[in-house]
C-alpha cells in the first residue's frame, strides 16, 4: 500500500526538479502533494530564494504550510527539501498522527524549535557531506531526540554532490546521489507500508 506524502519545495520555489522526485514516488504508488509556499516564485540562487523567504517571514510560510495540509488526513508522510524540510520537520514535531518525516538536505535540532521531546515520529535525514546549507551538530541531534523517543530515525550522508545535488537544473547537483536519495526514501516509505 503507498503512502501519502506531502513534499515542501526549497528557497527555490517549486522548480521541475520537486516535481522530478515526486513523479519518482507516485510511480512506486504513493500519493504525493507538492503544495507551492511561495505563490509561483521560483529562483536560481539560494541567495535570491533566501531573500523572499525572510521577506515572507518564516511565520506566514508555516501558515501556508498548514493551510496546505489542513485537509489531509493526519496519518501522512511530511518531506521536503532544505527550507522544505524545516517545514516538514515542525509539521511532524507538531502534527498528531504524521506517519513520518523525510528531511533531506537539513534538519535541526528540536529545542532550536522550542521542541521539548521529538513524538516518536521515524524520521529519514539527508545530505550532502561538506555541504556548508547543512549544520551536522543539528542534524546529529535530532537524531539523538528521535532516537530518545523510540522511533526509527535514518542519517545518511553523500559524498558527491552540493546543496540540492537532486536537482539537475541547480549547481552541485550530482545524479549518482540523487538516485541513491531516491532509492533510500522509497525503500523507507516501502517500510512504513509494512
Amino acid at each position: 500500500m503507498g503512502q501519502e506524502v506531502v513534499l515542501f519545495h526549497s528557497v527555490l520555489g517549486l522548480r521541475p526538479a520537486v516535481g522530478v522526485f515526486a513523479d519518482r514516488l507516485r510511480a512506486a504508488g504513493h500519493i504525493v502533494h507538492t503544495p507551492d509556499i511561495l505563490d509561483g516564485q521560483v529562483f536560481d540562487s539560494l541567495e535570491d530564494g533566501g531573500r523572499m523567504r525572510d521577506e515572507i517571514g518564516i511565520q506566514q510560510l508555516m501558515r501556508r504550510a498548514h493551510t496546505a495540509i489542513a485537509d489531509f488526513p493526519p496519518e501522512i508522510v511530511l518531506a521536503g527539501f532544505s527550507m522544505g524540510a524545516s517545514v516538514a520537520e515542525l509539521l511532524a514535531a507538531w502534527r498528531p498522527g504524521t506517519r513520518a518525516a523525510i528531511l533531506m538536505h537539513g534538519a535541526f535540532a528540536p529545542a532550536t524549535f522550542g521542541i521539548a521531546a521529538w513524538p516518536s515520529v521515524p524520521v529519514q535525514i539527508h545530505y550532502a557531506n561538506g555541504d556548508r546549507d547543512v549544520d551536522v551538530e543539528q542534524v546529529m541531534a535530532l537524531q539523538t531526540a528521535v532516537q530518545a523517543s523510540g522511533a526509527r530515525v535514518d542519517v545518511f550522508g553523500y559524498e558527491g554532490g552540493g546543496h540540492l545535488f537532486e536537482d539537475a537544473e541547480f549547481e552541485g547537483h550530482n545524479a549518482a546521489s540523487a538516485e541513491l536519495m531516491c532509492g533510500r526514501v522509497l525503500t523507507f516509505l516501502g517500510e512504513l507500508a509494512g
